[in-house]
C-alpha cells in the first residue's frame, strides 16, 4: 500500500493541483477505500451457486469475501429474512 501512496503523493497530487487549479494539496479528492460487492440471486435455491461466486470474487481481489444477509422478507423476490443475498470485499 505505501508504494500506491508514494505514487499518489508524487505524480497524482501535483497533477491534479494543476489541472483543477487547488491552492492547496489537501483540497485534492483521496481515495479512502475501495468495496467490491457482488449480489447472488440464485444463492437462495443453490447453495453452490454461493460457494462458486464466493471463490470467484476470492481469486478477483486475493482476500476473503464477507457474506451479506437480507435484511428484510421481500416476497415477490422470494428472499426472506436472514437469507444469504451477496457478498462484498474491501480492498
Amino acid at each position: 500500500m505505501t508504494r500506491l501512496k508514494d505514487v499518489y503523493k508524487s505524480r497524482v497530487v501535483p497533477e491534479l493541483t494543476k489541472e483543477f487549479d487547488y491552492k492547496n494539496p489537501m483540497a485534492v479528492p483521496r481515495m479512502e477505500k475501495v468495496i467490491i460487492s457482488m449480489g447472488v440471486g440464485k444463492a437462495a435455491q443453490d447453495k453452490k451457486f454461493l460457494e462458486l461466486a464466493k471463490k470467484d470474487l476470492m481469486m478477483i481481489t486475493g482476500q476473503a469475501p464477507v457474506v451479506c444477509k437480507a435484511k428484510k422478507s421481500v416476497s415477490n423476490f422470494k428472499v426472506r429474512q436472514g437469507d444469504e443475498t451477496g457478498l462484498k470485499v474491501t480492498v
